[in-house]
């Protein structure tokens, strides 16, 4: 999960790929630079701009995508880009098996263009030779710009839905398209992954995607019926096992085809590895909970990967140096110091009834001893039907108005445990030590309103005030425990990314999946097979 914000830029995903922009958040055309010419140029070809302002209005490109373009040629002084001395560029057949790879692997053939491809095979193969004035090499010049545009921002920047309406509201990556066009010229379609604007967590899952391509081409894993046994573990021996083997030896867990009804020890570390990739304690035994879960056909884990590559897109290439993540259906915060992982816990997250809200924010203070200011919606549904039933109903919650308010004093039963930390957003969410602690011991653990529960507060209020003399570890339990509430503000805010990830890989190389606990990834899926 770590490698899901460390290896991808936030460079967050917020571009119109080919429908229509608005007009007045489009960047401004960039002025002309009259300063090339024949002389100095790449290509040493160069066309009128009017033959362009012609071509954008017969193809009816949108204002946005049009003066993108109107601003990449105005800075080459309208050379060409795609040609050099009459003939195709090297680099036109590297752009279009990028296209066609990106088609082929997402399944996303919305931006393909056949009179194109047409076009390209043709030039490719000499068929077709142009002079400077051809109408034929202008107009391949300038759909050739449009179509990598048109690329760049669904492949790199992803779908061009509104964020709000996939319940996303951290902010997405903009990609400089013009500028991916001139690292391609001016690499001449080499080591294009150098300055592919993605994360490498999407290329990590892309070549999951493909292994599961192959995996579904050759029939999919086998089918295991329901075991007879509550529990399997090693030193069983049953026909059942020779099914669990197979399925685990096509996924990858299992590293040796072994047919024998023994669950042996290798079977055994095979288990606990799908357990760990799939959110489950980690005992190396199999119940019918488990088989259901490699049953899942593998179509529905491809769709799931692709859900979650077009999420990677949105998200920053290069995260800041410290900041910390939370992965809601991971149930997990991870914390990075200097682009480096340096621990993790595990957290309780919304109720599917209270989404967790999928955001970011910057971490500027931590409360000791808090008070809890009960939520207008469970002041509304539990707090004041529980007045009416009984007068003493704050006292023995251990509560007090506040004005109109309702909040928990400060101790051992406040539902915010004995520290909170605050990233003011709108959302009204924000981290908090609990005194339930049993339900860190469970798998899924979507239990809260919607504020996040820590498994080890007291271990993050450490590592935030590690630089402040003032705080050490037995100041810090201490101010837990004392009952009063009292507010440090950090010296330096720590960036908190809240997001929703089902599928990543993780540090050990390994295909990681959970479920989607608020039934996002079905909106998503929905989403982009409505694209296609």
């Amino acid at each position: 999960m770590n490698r899901i914000l460390q290896y991808l830029t936030v460079t967050a995903i917020l571009f119109s790929a080919c429908k229509g922009g608005d007009k007045k958040n489009t960047p401004a055309v960039a002025p002309r630079d009259t300063t090339i010419n024949t002389k100095n140029s790449y290509s040493g070809l160069f066309f009128d701009s009017t033959t362009m302002e012609k071509f954008l209005g017969q193809e009816k490109i949108p204002d946005s995508m049009a003066d993108r373009i109107r601003s990449f040629y105005n800075a080459r002084n309208y050379q060409y880009a795609w040609f050099l001395d009459g003939s195709i560029a090297e680099y036109v057949p590297t752009f279009i098996e990028m296209q066609n790879s990106y088609i082929a692997y997402s399944g996303d053939s919305s931006i393909y263009d056949p009179k194109l491809s047409v076009v390209v095979d043709s030039i490719k193969n000499g068929k077709d030779s142009f002079n400077v004035k051809s109408p034929l090499m202008v107009n391949t010049e300038l759909n050739l710009t449009k179509q990598f545009f048109r690329f760049a921002n669904r492949a790199w920047a992803g779908s061009n839905e509104q964020p709000k309406d996939l319940e996303w509201f951290i902010p997405r990556k903009k990609i400089n398209v013009a500028s991916l066009l001139d690292s391609l010229i001016q690499n001449k379609g080499k080591d294009v992954s150098r300055y592919e604007p993605v994360n490498r967590q999407y290329n990590l899952l892309k070549e999951y995607l493909l292994k599961s391509y192959e995996i579904e081409k050759a029939g999919g894993w086998p089918a295991i019926p329901a075991i007879a046994k509550k529990v399997l573990k090693q030193g069983d021996s049953t026909i059942e096992i020779v099914n669990i083997k197979k399925r685990l030896f096509v996924s990858g867990d299992l590293k040796e085809n072994d047919s024998s009804q023994l669950f042996t020890s290798a079977l055994t570390d095979a288990v606990k590895n799908f357990q760990t990739r799939y959110g489950f304690t980690a005992d190396g035994k199999v119940n019918n909970k488990l088989v259901t879960e490699m049953n899942r056909p593998i179509g529905e884990r491809i769709r799931q990967i692709l859900v979650n590559m077009e999420r990677i897109r949105w998200v920053p290439a290069e995260p800041p140096p410290n900041y910390l993540l939370i992965n809601i259906p991971e149930y997990r915060m991870h914390v990075y110091e200097n682009g480096n992982l340096m621990w993790d816990m595990g957290v309780v997250v919304g109720t599917p009834a209270h989404n967790t809200v999928i955001f970011s924010g910057d971490l500027k203070y931590v409360v000791f001893s808090p008070y809890w200011n009960v939520p207008p919606g469970i002041l509304k549904n539990e707090v004041l039907p529980g007045i009416k039933r009984n007068p003493n109903y704050l006292a023995r919650h251990h509560m007090e108005w506040n004005g109109k308010a309702v909040r928990q004093l400060p101790g051992p039963w406040n539902s915010l445990g004995g520290v909170k930390f605050l990233f003011p957003n709108s959302y009204n969410i924000y981290l908090h030590d609990t005194p339930s602690r049993s339900l860190f011991d469970r798998d899924q653990r979507a239990f809260s309103h919607g504020c996040i529960r820590l498994h080890e507060p007291a271990k993050l209020a450490q590592y935030l005030l590690r630089n402040d003399p003032k705080w050490d570890s037995t100041k810090i339990a201490a101010a837990m425990k004392q009952g009063k509430e009292q507010y440090v503000t950090l010296k330096e805010t720590v960036p908190v990314y809240i997001g929703y990830f089902t599928a990543w890989v993780d540090r050990a190389g390994r295909l990681n999946f959970r479920e989607d606990v608020y039934g996002h990834d079905k909106k998503m899926d929905q989403h982009l097979l409505a694209m296609k």
